[in-house]
């Protein structure tokens, strides 16, 4: 059985990605991780630890990381976010702020949550509904 750790990693994995199968996570949604659950706190964790320390665990020419690389990514963060503490205090601490979380989609435009493909940003096709009718004539609208 998934820890929990793994089930919150699963959840923001899959967040936005339309193919992804929870395995492996983006740098977006490692940050959006960070974010939401509190790892991130803009003082002693900033998005650029949180990019670099994902640039430091992921494989050279990788784009995603692993479950496994996750743990090491959130161990190097615990250390940052709760000095003072042994490492494995502050990876429990990291385990406790992610405990239970879900992406939050509060300020999340729908195109980071629905992808658009390039053939619906076509402006006259007949599936928006802001697309007037064919048949009508700029006067017949004013």
């Amino acid at each position: 059985m998934a820890s929990e750790a793994e089930k919150t990693f699963q959840r923001f994995a899959v967040f936005g990605e339309s193919s992804s199968t929870g395995t492996e996570m983006n740098n977006k949604n490692f940050s959006k991780l960070c974010k939401d659950c509190g790892i991130m706190d803009g003082k002693m964790v900033t998005s650029t630890d949180v990019d670099i320390v994902f640039s430091k665990v992921k494989a050279k020419n990788a784009r995603t990381i692993t479950f496994q690389q996750f743990q090491e990514a959130v161990k190097e963060l615990g250390q940052k976010r709760f000095k003072g503490k042994n490492p494995d205090e502050a990876l429990a601490d990291i385990y406790k702020l992610m405990e239970g979380k879900d992406p939050a989609t509060t300020g999340v435009t729908v195109s980071d949550i629905f992808p658009l493909e390039p053939t619906s940003l076509n402006p006259c096709c007949s599936c928006l509904p802001s697309c007037p009718p064919m048949s009508l004539t700029l006067p017949a609208l004013i």
